[in-house]
């Protein structure tokens, strides 16, 4: 009889998620992805979790060296259960008690006296080309991973929001989700986890990056490449243990918070091609670990100062496709000093490859209040309080009640008597003189007349025809509701 395993599926210990394919896949079309992730949308139940009686079955015949590897084999057999698209047969090998041989699998044995299974599926670059073949939504169903450390599903075509189910392991520090279609909101509870490593870049989030930021205790988190829009955080500065913080192409607006100069362990800040204004905050001077700073593909203004360019560790400082008009001699590119720097496409006098005085004066001029550039939430009014509807007492009733009246009925109208009175005569011509010599003409009897027509009494509606016999209004038809 086959043993049965109750609520031990996926309860093995997961510390990588992530597979390789080889050369020869060919990527999903657009099509395939979205048909298999309908796919998985109807399969699954509305939460995308699996009843707490889901159970795998377990040959009896096979052995295992220990109940670990069992647990294993248990977790893998229930995730190829829920695989809905393998072109390559990549899980066909996928059989029998010795999970160590599996594709994509591999045991790791750490310091402390136990094994740890390591699965890892991705899809890597090969020939210089993405190679993507996973799709469909991440099921809810993962919560059940407790142990899960590093979760990587990058390379993908994950659509659907941002996958909440990735903040029930309390022992997860590496998140990755790049290049994914994943879109929506970013839950502010991400940045209260204890994540030390967050890839969001190359997907479609198109929120504004929460309040939460500054409690994070990440060391590199990149939003590069999606739709973020809304002000850089003023909370950004309270992260005093990230080094790499990317947000470039995205649609940020607004200045920069002086509070960006408290990052005091950051070695690389990269806020290129979004629509910040405004100058650059002196607090920047303040940031003594900066190795890169990339500003470029903005609309700052103002003046790039000597304090910036002198940073001891800055090596990479681009500034470019903005419309500084002025800046210090250490920040002139020179290829004998420590700093590369790129000032082209500003609005420096005397510059090579600089925008001309038509298109930097409108925005050169432009006045610039980056107090309010970037306003809080607005504050909730609340909604004024109605007087009280005055109270209406019925009118009294008077018993008996008075007899009703009665309104006389409309006089009826007799058609008036039809008129008999005789036609009037007809009255022959005089007989014709006849001569002797001409014979007597012969006469046609007269025509024969009809008498007229008898006058019709005029046709008279019953009182209160139109109300009571208009025709219905047509009916209002109702939108129909998918």
């Amino acid at each position: 009889m086959a043993t049965i395993l109750t609520h031990k599926a996926f309860g093995f210990t997961l510390l990588i998620f992530s597979i390789s394919f080889s050369t020869l896949t060919s990527a999903l079309t657009n099509a395939e992805a979205a048909y298999i992730a309908k796919r998985q949308l109807l399969t699954l139940p509305e939460n995308g979790d699996l009843p707490d009686n889901y159970e795998i079955t377990v040959d009896p015949k096979l052995t295992f060296a220990n109940d670990r590897l069992k647990s294993a084999y248990v977790g893998l057999h229930a995730l190829k259960d829920v695989i809905y698209s393998d072109r390559t047969n990549f899980t066909a090998n996928w059989e029998g008690p010795d999970v160590c041989k599996y594709n994509g699998v591999a045991l790791r044995h750490l310091t402390i006296p136990k094994w740890t299974l390591w699965l890892v599926w991705t899809s890597t670059m090969q020939t210089s080309q993405l190679t993507f073949q996973l799709c469909g939504i991440v099921p809810k169903v993962f919560r059940r991973l407790k142990l899960m450390f590093e979760f990587d599903i990058s390379n993908n075509r994950f659509v659907g929001q941002f996958p909440t189910v990735v903040l029930e392991w309390p022992e997860i520090k590496y998140l990755d989700l790049r290049f994914n279609q994943l879109e929506g909101e970013l839950p502010p509870s991400l940045f209260l986890s204890s994540l030390d490593a967050i890839f969001l870049n190359n997907n479609k989030f198109n929120s504004t990056i929460p309040d939460t930021i500054g409690n994070s205790t990440v060391s590199v988190v990149t939003f590069a490449f999606n739709q973020f829009s809304g002000c850089l955080p003023s909370g950004i500065g309270n992260m005093c243990t990230v080094e790499e913080l990317l947000f470039m192409n995205n649609n940020m607006s607004g200045c920069f918070p002086n509070e960006i100069g408290n990052l005091k362990n950051v070695t690389v800040l990269d806020v290129s091609n979004n629509g910040l204004v405004g100058p650059l905050p002196d607090s920047l001077s303040e940031q003594k670990t900066i190795e890169v700073l990339d500003v470029g593909y903005n609309q700052l203004i103002g003046l790039v100062p000597e304090k910036i360019c002198s940073l001891p560790k800055l090596e990479n400082f681009t500034l470019a496709y903005n419309y500084f008009s002025g800046e210090d001699q250490k920040c002139v590119p020179n290829p004998y000093e420590q700093l590369t720097s790129n000032d082209e496409g500003n609005c420096f006098p005397g510059r090579p490859n600089q925008k001309n005085t038509e298109t930097c004066n409108p925005v050169v001029t432009r006045v610039i209040d980056c107090k309010y550039s970037c306003p809080g939430p607005k504050p909730v009014t609340p909604k004024p309080e109605l007087p009280p509807t005055p109270k209406v007492e019925p009118p009294p009733v008077h018993w008996p009640p008075p007899p009703p009246v009665y309104s006389p009925p409309p006089p009826v109208h007799s058609p008036p008597p039809p008129d008999h009175s005789p036609p009037p005569p007809v009255h022959s011509p005089p007989p014709p003189i006849y001569s002797e010599s001409s014979p007597p003409p012969v006469h046609s009897p007269p025509p024969f007349q009809s008498p007229p027509p008898p006058t019709s009494p005029p046709f008279l509606l019953p009182p209160k025809i139109g109300a009571q016999y208009m025709s219905p209004p047509p009916p209002i038809s109702q939108d129909i509701k998918f």
